[in-house]
């Protein structure tokens, strides 16, 4: 958001995006007089609290019509998509975008405490002092007297911390209490992206020693699998899975019964478990690795489109031997850059 003068736009429109809700983001230009940036200003304090009344203004009777229409759900979406630009911006090595990105996304933050406040079920000052509560009693060994000196001592403590607070607000809110013991899993989001979960669900049963003894054992349960995706594969229609081919996606394609979809389904879906796991054992993000793999792709593809293009072709007019051999040089073109 950027308030450089006396008349200010609402933060979608700033960004130069199309979005549309009850109807077209309107441009709000009203007198803000009071929120041109001040030179005199020093503190992130100042900062901050200026940020949180830009907010409230827009919010209040009299501000941005767009603003004030939003709700808890129809935010949720750019909380979403603000996340993910703070990720491209990072693996992008993007230090100049990434303050606005950052800054995006704590906008969202505003948001919602903004509209909370509004509804009197908490303000800003609430998550403020929830976090720096939860970071001094997470860090002992930093605020306190416990000892931990290393990362996995340290995980470890924040784990038992952790436990801990759930315990007394379990006790401390006895009405709510659910009739099944507290799972292992407790806190793993459903609605985070699915390898991220896959990752947090195995490595919460590893720390409980539900794991593979050594990373042959992963190695092992991919091949199995992989042949049992494979026995699934012998109930297909013949004459088996083919490529999709050209034209509208999914003409062509075999009818299979529901039951056979969903077993296929079930089985690749053990197979991405097993990578993510795979992963997590070597210390890698499966979703960093995933992302890495296809920008390599966009990359890769896109030349081979440049030296069609030279030709005055697309790749739909080229043979898939001519491709394939595209494909290579693009290969070899990126490794002689390295």
């Amino acid at each position: 958001m950027s308030f450089r003068g006396v008349e200010a736009e609402p933060y979608y429109a700033l960004k130069g995006r199309n979005y549309t809700g009850a109807g077209s983001v309107p441009y709000c230009r009203r007198p803000l007089a009071s929120f041109t940036v001040i030179a005199s200003m020093s503190t992130t304090g100042e900062r901050f609290e200026r940020a949180v009344s830009i907010m409230a203004r827009l919010r209040a009777p009299g501000g941005c019509p767009w603003d004030r229409e939003q709700t808890f759900d129809s935010i949720k979406p750019y909380t979403l998509e603000e996340t993910y630009e703070v990720l491209e911006a990072i693996d992008n090595r993007d230090w100049h975008e990434l303050p606005g990105e950052l800054g995006d996304l704590l906008l969202q933050v505003l948001f919602y405490s903004e509209m909370a406040k509004e509804q009197g079920t908490f303000s800003v000052d609430d998550v403020l002092d929830r976090l720096s509560t939860k970071l001094v009693d997470r860090h002992p060994h930093v605020f306190g007297d416990v000892k931990a000196e290393t990362s996995s001592e340290v995980l470890r403590n924040w784990e038992a911390l952790k436990a801990e607070e759930k315990k007394k607000a379990r006790e401390a809110q006895p009405e709510q209490k659910s009739p099944h013991p507290e799972s292992v899993l407790g806190g793993v989001s459903t609605a985070m992206p699915a390898l991220l979960e896959a990752h947090k669900l195995s490595a919460r049963a590893a720390r409980v020693g539900f794991d593979w003894p050594n990373i042959t054992g992963l190695f092992d349960k991919l091949r199995e699998e992989t042949e049992e995706l494979k026995q699934q594969l012998a109930e297909y229609p013949a004459p088996g899975p083919q490529p999709q081919g050209k034209g509208i996606a999914g003409s062509g394609r075999p009818q299979i019964g529901e039951q056979l979809r969903q077993r296929l389904e079930q089985e690749v879906g053990d197979l991405f478990f097993t990578l993510v796991n795979l992963a997590r054992y070597l210390s890698l993000d499966s979703e960093s690795a995933l992302k890495q793999t296809n920008r390599k792709f966009r990359r890769r593809f896109q030349w081979m489109e440049e030296r069609l293009r030279a030709s005055q072709r697309a790749p739909g007019q080229a043979s898939m031997e001519e491709l394939e051999s595209l494909w290579q040089q693009a290969k070899q073109q990126e490794s002689g850059q390295q």
